[in-house]
């Protein structure tokens, strides 16, 4: 990601309870007020999902809230929405989840040139094992960060 880009979101958890194979870069299909509401960052995405569907990708249990200033044309907050993928991508998609225990996570949500976009991963489950690695690895490099930054301040 680089350019003009602002993150609205991320999906910590996802990188805690998956191991993340590839991402690919999605656009989304939003109504009128969705788009503010997302700019304004009233989104939740903790269980959140993509799957394929006659072709076409969709993002299930991701919510927007509704707009506050709008008026009584609101969106739906809990309507499947539309991810903009190459045909291509899908079918590349298509064939990896079919794989045992792979499936799509987003990951982050930000703003490209004005756009709203989804980092989506192809993620694997993470044994209860693989956390506890997870969390020993965070605390051991906490640790030497600490080390490191009290011998450059001394």
């Amino acid at each position: 990601m680089s350019g003009n880009v602002k993150i609205i979101a991320q999906n910590k958890k996802a990188r805690f309870n998956y191991f993340v194979e590839e991402s690919y870069e999605c656009g989304i299909a939003l109504e009128g007020t969705e788009v503010k509401s997302v700019k304004s960052g009233n989104i939740s995405f903790a269980d959140s999902f993509a799957e394929i569907t006659n072709g076409e990708l969709w993002l299930r249990n991701f919510r927007i809230s509704e707009y506050a200033y709008s008026s009584v044309f609101n969106h739906n907050p809990d309507r499947l929405k539309k991810l903009l993928v190459h045909k291509s991508e899908i079918k590349k998609l298509q064939r990896k989840i079919i794989e045992k225990g792979y499936t799509l996570i987003p990951l982050d949500f930000y703003l490209k040139c004005g756009r709203v976009k989804v980092t989506l991963g192809v993620c694997k489950g993470k044994k209860l094992y693989d956390k506890r690695e997870t969390i020993k690895q965070r605390d051991i490099d906490r640790d030497l960060h600490r080390e490191f930054k009290k011998e450059n301040f001394s």
